[in-house]
């Protein structure tokens, strides 16, 4: 008997297993319609309550990212406006600076030429009154040795006049004249 039991209830087994085994193989369309409408409430609830979420936040990102790319696009212009401008400003600074030193050189040879020029003149005045100087110191040497001869001819003369001459005292007279005007000098 119990060998009838057990036959009976592995018979019984086999026969739920076989309808599991068919229950899950068969294609039931209730299920199918209650699995499409079960994936349908998921889809719409994750579209409502996730996908629209994720979506806003990726373009609240997009849109500062792109913010920040272009504040960083007009900052990189700005830079390079500010670089323009500074070079610009270097190069006036430059031709200013040349600009300067050329007149700056030409003020100095202007004024190299006017001392040079002030210089000559001052020589030359120099050189005039020196010339000058020469000649009246001449002009004074030379009425001082007429002076002289003058005295020297009134000593002869008197000397003369209180001696008769003859000849040999004449000699005598010019000789001793000759060497008194050359002792003075």
């Amino acid at each position: 008997m119990l060998n009838l039991i057990s036959e009976a209830s592995g018979a019984v087994e086999a026969a739920a297993s076989r309808e599991w085994y068919e229950a899950l193989v068969s294609i039931n369309p209730t299920t199918i319609i209650f699995t499409l409408i079960n994936a349908l409430i998921i889809f719409l609830i994750f579209r409502f309550f996730l996908y629209k979420p994720v979506c806003n936040i990726l373009d609240q990102r997009k849109e500062i990212a792109a913010k920040e790319i272009a504040e960083a696009q007009a900052a990189k212009e700005s830079a390079q406006k500010t670089e323009q401008e500074y070079l610009e400003r270097l190069a006036e600074a430059k031709s200013e600076a040349a600009e300067i030193m050329k007149q700056a050189t030409a003020r100095a040879q202007a004024r190299e030429e006017e001392i040079i020029s002030e210089a000559n003149s001052k020589a030359a005045e120099i050189r005039v009154k020196a010339e000058e100087a020469i000649e009246r110191d001449k002009k004074r040497a030379m009425n001082e040795i007429k002076d002289e001869i003058s005295d020297i001819v009134i000593l002869a003369a008197t000397k003369v006049v209180e001696k008769e001459i003859s000849a040999k005292d004449n000699e005598e007279i010019i000789s001793n004249f000759l060497v008194n005007v050359g002792a003075d000098e």
